[in-house]
């Protein structure tokens, strides 16, 4: 695994682009470099393992399907991993608003609109690669912002591709559970005013233990350090072993 690292950072160094590695705080533009130089040539969704193309076309799996979002079923989206919300209600201006979030007819509002407007440290939080995953629009719009855990007795809710929710729970296919663990390891690590549960942490340092990373994930994680300047050492750790 480590010689694949090694090819795999070379390879990210070496793409034709000279920006200086850094992280964005826009969140469009974090979209943005996730299709065109992240997953330019792996383009499958975290949880179905849907491919897709260049202009967001997605190929649903054979056997899925769904009841609720039908429109967004055939849209690829950008995941956060880690809900924007659980993060997001650490800041004030998510929770309270904020003197400067005044829409253009006088009325206040907060949430995930004031945050953005007014803090960089969310913009930053919202926009970091890491935390970016490409789904299918349904199975993210279900998804919604549910914390994970085990539900052995749950049914799959997309036919083939075994996500189950059940309440405000889901449980992920054993396919995304690594990534999903390492991210949400990475983004506590990162951002000190994030926290997990103590049982939410237990359940992800299980994850990371028990479904090593990939060439693939790796090969990711490499882009993402080219671009944004900073590594997730949860998975570069194990890359290198």
């Amino acid at each position: 695994m480590k010689g694949l690292k090694t090819v795999f950072l070379l390879a990210a160094l070496l793409l034709p682009f000279t920006v200086a590695a850094e992280p964005t705080d826009s969140f469009s533009k974090a979209k943005k470099l996730m299709m065109e130089r992240v997953y330019f040539d792996h383009r499958e969704t975290l949880y179905c393992g849907a491919k897709f193309d260049a202009k967001k076309d997605i190929a649903l799996p054979t056997g899925f399907h769904t009841d609720k979002y039908i429109k967004r079923s055939k849209r690829l989206e950008w995941e956060h991993v880690v809900p924007a919300e659980n993060f997001g209600r650490t800041f004030s201006e998510w929770r309270d608003g904020h003197p400067n979030c005044i829409d253009s007819k006088g009325k206040a509002f907060k949430g995930r609109n004031c945050a953005s407007k007014v803090s960089i440290e969310y913009r930053y939080m919202q926009s970091d690669l890491y935390n970016l995953y490409p789904a299918i629009g349904a199975v993210n719009a279900m998804r919604s912002n549910y914390n994970f855990t085990m539900m052995p007795d749950a049914a799959a809710v997309f036919g083939t591709c075994q996500v189950k929710i059940d309440g405000k729970k889901v449980e992920p296919p054993m396919e995304s559970r690594g990534q999903i663990a390492r991210t949400y390891l990475y983004m506590e690590q990162r951002y000190p005013r994030y926290r997990m549960s103590k049982s939410q942490k237990q359940l992800m340092t299980v994850w990371n233990s028990q479904y090593p990373v990939t060439s693939a994930e790796c090969k990711r994680a490499d882009r993402i350090a080219a671009i944004q300047g900073n590594e997730n050492r949860f998975v570069s750790e194990q890359c290198q072993n």
